[in-house]
């Protein structure tokens, strides 16, 4: 199994690290992962055409169209030969466990541009008015040296895609967050292609964070409208790798302060870029927030009920809770297969609807899984 792998807004409701979900105040100081003891798995995420290698993670807020509140969505990064980059599907799974296919994507067919065609990436979320973004970061026959642009996918609440986002800035999504005001949102995505392929296999400190801001309609009343798209973060790290594609800045998550938490992957550790909704330039890679500790080969990022930062691990199958100070308080293993345990199991995650647990994908099993 491989691994990876303004019009300003008001905070009125967090899309983070890839689901929207409501704001719940927890006591200051306490762990909120220390609170739960049980992982299972919910269901496979595997759809019928075969696509593997689960990334992206949304839960649905609001009901329309196929979408389902309470439901998560699922990307998949891999067609069924594990081609990385070349996974078309989105999965649609209810808290019990039932899986429907949301969306399979044609390159062929698409209504825009999207350099290179499909491959889902961990970037995914999902608005409230029922857009569904996903980003594509693609290859032609599963290695670094085919990888493109890629673009932004933007599919209706039925699962169709409508409308693409790419070229400028965008130069291969890899995850993404958004701070959704119902009539416009702003995204907040990396991208991990800037002189990667040209450099490989060596690093380059080129990884970007871009904030796009878009004007959402209701569904039926037009497409979302670019409003300003800015870079505000540069000069992260990032490179090639033949069991992860590429590796560089991936999970980003909007605290409630406007700070944007990125993981740092390369250089292991979270960095903020603080003001990120205001800000009209880049805070280059950020200030540290924290570094190593249990932190290791950090990926999917997601803000917790209690304002702490949560990750997964990327070199062992553990979720870490860091504090906004920067203090490691407290790590749990999601994953112990395999040897290093764990090891390019976990990617995208997000919060359960009301606090009550993280939901995760489980690449080494493709399979959503639930920390409760």
């Amino acid at each position: 199994m491989t691994r990876h792998r303004v019009l300003l807004l008001t905070p009125v409701l967090l899309v983070v690290a890839l689901a929207v979900m409501p704001f719940v105040v927890q006591a200051s100081g306490s762990s909120y992962i220390d609170r739960f003891h049980h992982t299972s798995i919910i269901v496979s995420t595997v759809p019928s055409n075969g696509d593997i290698n689960p990334y992206g993670v949304a839960v649905v807020q609001r009901s329309l169209g196929k979408l389902v509140s309470g439901d998560v969505l699922v990307s998949n990064f891999n067609n069924s030969s594990n081609l990385q980059g070349t996974g078309t599907t989105i999965v649609q799974i209810s808290p019990s466990g039932t899986r429907h296919l949301f969306a399979q994507i044609d390159a062929s067919m698409l209504p825009g541009a999207c350099p290179g065609g499909v491959g889902l990436s961990t970037a995914l979320v999902v608005l409230q008015r029922g857009w569904v973004i996903v980003g594509s970061l693609p290859t032609g026959d599963g290695t670094s040296a085919t990888a493109k642009a890629g673009c932004l996918l933007v599919l209706n609440s039925t699962g169709q895609v409508v409308e693409t986002f790419s070229g400028g800035v965008i130069n291969g999504p890899w995850d993404m967050t958004a701070l959704d005001n119902d009539a416009t949102a702003a995204l907040f995505f990396t991208n991990v292609l800037n002189g990667t392929v040209a450099a490989s296999p060596n690093v380059v400190n080129k990884g970007t964070v871009v904030r796009m801001v878009l004007n959402v309609p209701q569904q039926g009343n037009g497409m979302p409208s670019k409003v300003t798209t800015t870079v505000i973060g540069s000069g992260f790290s990032e490179r090639t790798d033949p069991a992860s594609l590429v590796i560089g800045p991936t999970g980003v998550g909007l605290g409630s302060n406007g700070t944007l938490y990125v993981a740092d992957s390369l250089n292991n550790r979270i960095a903020a870029i603080p003001n990120a909704l205001n800000r009209n330039g880049t805070a280059h890679t950020g200030k540290d927030v924290t570094s190593n500790g249990a932190i290791n080969d950090p990926l999917g990022l997601t803000i917790a009920p209690n304002a702490d930062i949560l990750t997964t691990n990327g070199n062992n199958g553990k979720i870490v809770e860091t504090t906004p100070n920067g203090t490691q308080i407290a790590q749990k293993f999601l994953d112990t297969s395999g040897s290093p345990r764990g090891a390019g199991c976990l990617f995208g995650l997000a919060i359960v609807p009301g606090g009550n647990g993280v939901y995760y994908v489980d690449d080494c099993t493709n399979t959503l899984n639930i920390l409760n």
